[in-house]
Parts: structure tokens; C-alpha cells; sequence
């Protein structure tokens, strides 16, 4: 059985409003990560992603991404300890 890990990532940018938090659950589906997606009041989404490291790590990597329309400047992680949820939710 792969080991389950949690991160926190804070990714900064043109992350609101141009589809970031749906496109990061639909890539978490892809990859079969749990967490969540959800804006923060200075600009930033914060996403938690659990599951295996290399299916996080995935996950991670596509944050420097993001959807189309989005300008990512910085991406900061950090490992957490959490209990990792059912599903992956935004808002």
C-alpha cells in the first residue's frame, strides 16, 4: 500500500476567477487526490491535496499551471498533517 501524505499549497497570481478552483478538483479526480480548493481574501487559492506522493506530487506540479486563463506567479507547499477528507471540494 503507497503512503498517504497531505499538502498545502498557497498559489498566488491571477488565480480568481478564471476557473482555478474547479480545474485543480477536476485534475484531483484525474489523479485520484483528495482535499480542497478555496479562495482566499488576498488573491491566493489555497489547496490541500492528500493521497499518494507521486499522484501529490502530480498535482502539484499542475498548480504552476493552472487552467487557461490563469497566471500562476508562485506556488508554495508545505507538507501538513491532516486528516485526509472523503472527496476533493472548492469553496
Amino acid at each position: 500500500m503507497l503512503q498517504s501524505q497531505c499538502v498545502k499549497a498557497l498559489v498566488s497570481g491571477r488565480v480568481q476567477g478564471v476557473c482555478f478552483r474547479q480545474a485543480t478538483r477536476e485534475q484531483a479526480l484525474i489523479h485520484g487526490v483528495v482535499g480542497y480548493a478555496h479562495n482566499l481574501p488576498d488573491g491566493r487559492v489555497e489547496v490541500l491535496m492528500c493521497g499518494d506522493a507521486e499522484s501529490v506530487k502530480a498535482l502539484g506540479d499542475w498548480l504552476w499551471q493552472g487552467p487557461p486563463a490563469a497566471e500562476v506567479r508562485h506556488v508554495e507547499l508545505q507538507t501538513v498533517e491532516a486528516s485526509p477528507p472523503d472527496n476533493f471540494r472548492t469553496g
